[in-house]
């Protein structure tokens, strides 16, 4: 059974617009033995309200620039991301990402990646989902910041295009703490869409991701990091390498004592059974 769980390191923003540091969490990924890692992809002149291009915002350098620069320093260029592509298979291992806006969802479709990400931001944006399910690729569809009315709206849209999809569970929380991770939320999904549900995980720590996947989870997402305290929104609703490192064992342990359900009388029992079974000699 074990190596079934399909772990996606959520690299998102945490590169803070650096390619090197992308690469080292990209090699991390590699090198826990995690499946796919995941960016974020935006247009930030298309997501960010104009009302809001100028007001101040502080760099991880302490400059204070206008929010509209902020933004634009933590996306990777196009050769950035061709750059990505061709070291993740370099690397051997599956990368994709979120688009927050058409634009970069069509910049995405040149990679020809696997695998197409709604964000749980972009849930309630019906036109961005009917562009992504005309792809008819395999999409996972976070569920944070929703109510079953939305995430209703949005399985019906897939649904209409036959594109495969995956619901992953998940609070809109940065960092999410435990109380609000609502894990049986897994169960309630599948079994009012009867799809397959994932868990989309905000929470720095390491016992949830194992915990779903007792719940029947098979897609685990996390946000990773080299460094909790390193600069960026994002850094502290991550994990860092060593609990990577337990998840990966985590999940394989878990999925190894779970087995696939079927009563067994095991020949290690039926030994052990000739001896305390009296009557039956």
């Amino acid at each position: 059974m074990k190596g079934k769980i399909f772990l996606i390191a959520e690299i998102g923003i945490n590169h803070n617009g650096d390619l090197d540091l992308a690469k080292k969490l990209i090699d991390q990924a590699v090198e826990e033995r995690w499946n796919a890692v995941k960016f974020q992809k935006r247009n930030v002149e298309k997501v960010i309200p104009k009302e809001k291009w100028y007001t101040k915002r502080e760099d991880m350098y302490g400059n204070v620039i206008d929010y509209i620069d902020y933004k634009k320093s933590l996306e990777l260029s196009e050769s950035d991301y061709d750059e990505i592509d061709r070291y993740t298979k370099e690397r051997n291992i599956e990368w994709f990402a979120s688009a927050w806006d058409i634009d970069s969802l069509r910049f995405l479709d040149k990679y020809n990646l696997k695998y197409n990400k709604v964000a749980s931001a972009m849930i309630t944006n019906s036109e961005f989902l009917e562009e992504v399910a005309k792809r008819r690729k395999l999409t996972f569809i976070s569920t944070g910041m929703s109510n079953l009315e939305d995430i209703d709206n949005a399985v019906e849209i897939f649904n209409s295009y036959r594109c495969p999809f995956i619901l992953m569970h998940c609070t809109g929380i940065y960092p999410c703490p435990i109380d609000k991770l609502n894990l049986n939320a897994i169960k309630t999904l599948r079994e009012r869409y009867n799809v397959e549900v994932g868990y989309s995980s905000h929470h720095p720590g390491i016992l949830d991701a194992a915990l779903a996947v007792q719940l029947g989870a098979r897609y685990i997402e996390k946000h990773i990091t080299l460094d909790r305290a390193m600069w960026g929104s994002d850094q502290s609703a991550s994990i860092e390498r060593p609990g990577m490192r337990y998840i990966r064992r985590n999940v394989d342990i878990v999925e190894d004592m779970l087995g696939d359900g079927i009563k067994r009388f095991y020949d290690e029992e039926r030994e052990i059974a000739k001896r305390l079974r009296y009557w039956e000699k």
